[in-house]
């Protein structure tokens, strides 16, 4: 059985989260580094909030340089966000295949966030939310950033599959 960490003041548990998953906006600023380039860089993003996930933060277009973002076949289905398109990050000789996604039409109680993109904090040389770099949730399958403020135990490590 999976036990749940404790919040402490300040923090909150992504035990505490909805199924299915809940957008919030958020006001902290959210930034995305690669290769020595700010490629993302937002104060209008939301985070989005599901049962044991650290949450994956969702930025609007206008707030990313999307010339170093390139559409590629890969594409994923939610079963609530809808149909997932995913981007390689190209700045300078340096790559990092389908490291972003977005829903071009998500289903209507995700509309907020089309278009919008979201990246793998593994792939990046750095995420931040705040003045606090992330940790990037394991396996890489959620996306999930782990700030300061949220306490797991997180699922998509080995062995977390059957929670």
């Amino acid at each position: 059985m999976v036990k749940r960490i404790q919040p402490q003041p300040g923090q909150e548990s992504v035990w505490d989260y909805p199924r299915p998953p809940k957008l919030v906006k958020t006001e902290k600023r959210v930034r995305v580094v690669f290769n020595g380039v700010t490629i993302a860089d937002s104060v209008n993003a939301y985070r989005l909030l599901e049962t044991s996930h650290p949450p994956a933060y969702y930025i609007p277009p206008a707030d990313v340089q999307t010339a170093h973002l390139t559409a590629t076949e890969r594409r994923t289905m939610c079963e609530f966000k809808g149909a997932a398109k995913y981007w390689t990050i190209t700045v300078g000789e340096r790559a990092a295949q389908n490291a972003a996604w977005s829903y071009p039409q998500p289903v209507a109680t995700y509309s907020a966030i089309a278009d919008y993109l979201c990246f793998y904090a593994s792939q990046m040389d750095a995420c931040f939310v705040g003045d606090e770099q992330v940790q990037a949730q394991a396996g890489d399958f959620y996306g999930g950033w782990i700030t300061s403020d949220v306490v797991g135990p997180f699922k998509g490590g080995a062995g977390t599959w059957g929670w």
